[in-house]
């Protein structure tokens, strides 16, 4: 007699982008996905347009409610929990900087504390970011030293980088996803790369004339979400540590830019109107991941980004909703 092996089940805690796509993956690849939020209405879009809303199960759930936490996970027993809750913008932090620090550090620090009282062997992944890094001078690694925090975003997330590690070392399974700045159709207007591409679409219908734009020579490591999540699946392969997940190619938003209007077959620079106004007061001008430890972690799999630049834009472009 054969015995049907037992369907593996990620719980996934923040509903946004990135957990929309790893949903998608996730369910290809046989995982059954429980998604938790406070907002189950709100959050359902990303799944709507993905086409998965009808694979996944919604529950309610507040990530500072440590019992409901404990209920839901001896409740559905995943295999795989991938924390994505949080606040991912950093002008934004400065307005919330309390719900930032609950959802960024205390939300994941519950579910930790959870793991730890059950003494679970369940997986535990914690987005994190490139941006907790000093990487003015050269690509950042792990080796890089982390920054002074220079706004609620950053602290909070410098903070639970360091969670994670004082977890790891007591035997908990957990990981930090150090993503760097993926983006996708779905990402909020507010992302640059969104922004950029739909106002460029908006300026060919001509239903507006100019966009105006802070400093367009900063340098960022865009990555295309749907192959960011392909690595985010295979790290659950690799022993409890850090990993970088990014592009690793530079490119500044003057050419996102150039791309952009390039796409649409316009010059730009009739288009664009730099505004010192809108520069950030706290703002580094170059952040870009290394990846070959990620690289060297993935071989096995082969794993490396192929929509990068120039053809990075152009989907986004492509699909500007």
């Amino acid at each position: 007699m054969i015995l049907k092996k037992k369907q593996q089940i990620a719980l996934i805690v923040g509903s946004g982008v990135i957990g929309a796509y790893l949903s998608k993956l996730l369910i290809k690849n046989g995982i059954k996905i429980i998604v938790t939020s406070r907002k189950l209405k709100k959050y359902s879009v990303n799944y709507k347009k993905l086409k998965i809303n009808n694979k996944v199960k919604f529950i309610k759930l507040n990530l500072l409610n440590k019992k409901k936490i404990k209920d839901a996970i001896l409740k559905y027993k995943p295999n795989f929990i991938y924390y994505f809750a949080g606040q991912r913008s950093v002008s934004k932090s400065f307005k919330n900087p309390t719900d930032t620090y609950k959802a960024n550090y205390l939300g994941a620090k519950n579910y930790l504390d959870v793991l730890k009282k059950e003494k679970t062997s369940i997986k535990f992944f914690k987005a994190s970011s490139g941006y907790i890094f000093d990487g003015e001078r050269k690509k950042i690694t792990l080796k890089s030293k982390l920054i002074k925090p220079e706004s609620p975003y950053t602290r909070s997330q410098i903070k639970a980088f360091n969670l994670i590690k004082k977890y790891r070392e007591l035997g908990i399974n957990c990981y930090s996803i150090i993503f760097f700045n993926i983006e996708s159709p779905l990402s909020p207007i507010n992302f640059i790369a969104k922004k950029i591409c739909y106002l460029s679409k908006l300026i060919k219908e001509k239903k507006i004339d100019q966009i105006k734009v802070g400093n367009i020579e900063s340098i960022r490591d865009f990555g295309w979400a749907p192959e960011m999540v392909h690595a985010v699946y295979l790290m659950k392969n690799l022993k409890p540590q850090d990993m970088l997940v990014g592009s690793g190619k530079a490119m500044s938003i003057r050419q996102l830019i150039y791309y952009a209007f390039n796409y649409r077959k316009l010059n730009y620079k009739n288009y664009i109107k730099v505004d010192k106004k809108l520069f950030r007061k706290i703002e580094r001008n170059k952040i870009i991941g290394s990846m070959y430890q990620t690289f060297r972690l993935l071989k096995k799999w082969h794993w490396k980004p192929k929509i990068i630049g120039k053809k990075f834009v152009y989907k986004m472009c492509q699909n500007s909703y």
